[in-house]
């Protein structure tokens, strides 16, 4: 299959034999970008974990500092006061027996949820639409909670979920390329923290296997595992 001359310039641009440095991966990729709109920065981390096994499971949220840039549509799950303060803290709908008989109706317009506990149970039901789409609520990432204002700021403000494939790697955006170099290292940087903290005590020899870099059309750009301990100077 023939491939078209903005990407085969972009792929030539790259050298797929270098492991670059995080700043120069960042910077190229921007360097590169052609598309017409404001392309997505991705990451893929290869982990020395096998997801089979329940103990070698990586998962967990991380608070990306510069945001996502993107707007993120969040559903409560909630009663009376709760469901005000959800609303004024910004989510975009919220509700409780009424939203739950809304999303069995079919209303999935939403990219986040969160439930408080006294509605899991009836939430419970909607497993079998929000499972798979990745949307239903969960006490271990923070979106099943009574702290509902807090959990919709966070998710609003660029807090994601990252989750390791049965393949071991995880893949996870850090924001939009007309981000500043110095906004996306950060992203990466908290990321990166959050990935090493969520390394599971039964992992074995190397942790950090590989690392790439891509913006949603353009080529993946390797960078050198080893270099994770640069990045220490964007953490807050």
């Amino acid at each position: 299959m023939s491939i078209g001359k903005r990407v085969k310039t972009a792929r030539e641009k790259v050298d797929r034999f270098k492991k670059y440095t995080f700043e120069e991966a960042v910077t190229l990729a921007k360097e590169i970008a052609s598309a017409k709109f404001d392309e997505t920065l991705e990451i893929a981390v290869r982990l020395g974990v096998d997801p089979r096994h329940a103990d070698q499971m990586v998962r967990g949220t991380v608070n990306l500092p510069s945001g996502t840039g993107k707007t993120v549509r969040v559903a409560v799950f909630a009663k009376g006061e709760k469901e005000k303060e959800a609303l004024d803290a910004g989510a975009d709908v919220a509700g409780a027996e009424d939203l739950i008989a809304k999303v069995q109706g079919g209303f999935l317009e939403f990219d986040k949820a969160i439930a408080t506990p006294d509605l899991m149970g009836q939430v419970g039901r909607l497993g079998k639409i929000l499972g798979p789409r990745g949307l239903m609520p969960n006490a271990k990432l923070g979106t099943v909670t009574f702290e509902v204002a807090q959990a919709v700021k966070e998710l609003k403000a660029g807090k994601i979920e990252f989750r390791v494939e049965k393949n071991g790697i995880v893949h996870c955006p850090m924001g939009k390329l007309s981000f500043s170099l110095e906004k996306l290292m950060i992203n990466i940087a908290a990321f990166m923290d959050s990935i090493q903290k969520a390394k599971p005590s039964t992992s074995k020899g190397t942790y950090l296997k590989g690392l790439v870099i891509a913006s949603t059309m353009g080529p993946g750009i390797r960078i050198d595992p080893f270099l994770v301990k640069d990045l220490k100077s964007y953490l807050a």
